[in-house]
């Protein structure tokens, strides 16, 4: 098999020769290793970052299960955008993208490189190939107040993919498909948003009451954990046609369509895990998702 027919079956697209020519840079730069594992993280009040609780201890015990990543991917809830983008500065500046919070959090850095092989590589997978590469955006909060848990030393590459507005949930799930070349090469894909995220029903008064969740959100969850145990994604694909449940869960895309991208990258082999899994605030999930 020749070289333009390895990367053929492993992208599962028609490769141009500049395409070809920048994965193979690719691969120099990020040999290929056993399949990194996939995450989605239920990220929740931008605060996780500075505090210590339950779920920054869930993601702290996650990483501690996986190799470390050569660089990562992340697709967070926060960057929603027409057309799909990459970040592909060498040093992404940290975002502060919410008010009303301590100066402390609005201080809070995240000083990861980033990584302008990667973002190259990733823009050409993208179905209507090449994405993208952006140079003003940088590692937003969906991003940064879950990795700094992660990897606190911020000594691993990231990179961020927006997700695209316009495009339907079919579409993302196909994008992560086509990411799954990078787990083969020590890339590790986070997904960041929440499952069950509809901020104009939070009860704020039992904020602190473990796992409080309204009826409707518990049968989203219960639902979408159902499809997840028994990798049955279709149903998850087509979440607005699922009932009112669903309907009260995901109001607006942006914090649900990162999972679907996680879904994608799932082998046949690969085992699910979910952990964070509680119900914050009557309307909001901090379910987490571990493939591999």
């Amino acid at each position: 098999m020749d070289r333009r027919e390895f990367w053929k079956r492993t992208v599962g697209t028609t490769l141009s020769i500049g395409s070809l020519n920048q994965l193979e840079a690719f691969a120099q730069e990020f040999p290929r290793s056993e399949p990194m594992p996939a995450l989605f993280l239920g990220h929740g009040n931008p605060m996780n970052a500075l505090q210590e609780n339950r779920f920054v201890q869930g993601f702290r015990s996650m990483e501690k299960t996986i190799p470390k990543p050569k660089a990562i991917l992340c697709i967070s809830a926060h960057w929603f955008t027409r057309g799909t983008k990459v970040t592909a500065m060498k040093t992404p500046r940290t975002i502060h993208d919410f008010g009303g919070f301590p100066k402390a959090l609005h201080e809070f850095q995240y000083p990861a490189p980033g990584s302008p092989q990667l973002a190259e590589t990733a823009a050409r997978l993208a179905p209507e190939a090449p994405a993208e590469v952006d140079q003003s955006w940088g590692l937003d909060h969906g991003a940064w107040t879950v990795l700094t848990h992660l990897y606190p030393a911020a000594d691993v590459p990231v990179v961020q993919m927006s997700l695209d507005r316009t495009k339907s949930a079919e579409f993302h799930f196909d994008l992560g498909r086509r990411l799954d070349v990078l787990r083969h090469h020590g890339i590790l894909v986070v997904g960041s948003g929440n499952i069950v995220h509809n901020l104009g029903l939070i009860d704020f008064r039992n904020i602190d009451r473990p796992n409080h969740g309204f009826d409707w959100a518990f049968e989203a969850q219960n639902f979408v954990n159902r499809q997840l145990a028994d990798g049955d994604y279709a149903p998850l694909i087509d979440y607005s046609n699922q009932g009112r449940a669903l309907k009260l869960a995901v109001p607006t895309p942006d914090h649900y369509l990162p999972l679907l991208y996680v879904l994608g990258l799932k082998h046949t082999s690969d085992q699910l895990k979910l952990f964070n899994n509680e119900l914050l605030g009557g309307s909001l999930s901090m379910t987490s998702v571990r493939l591999g």
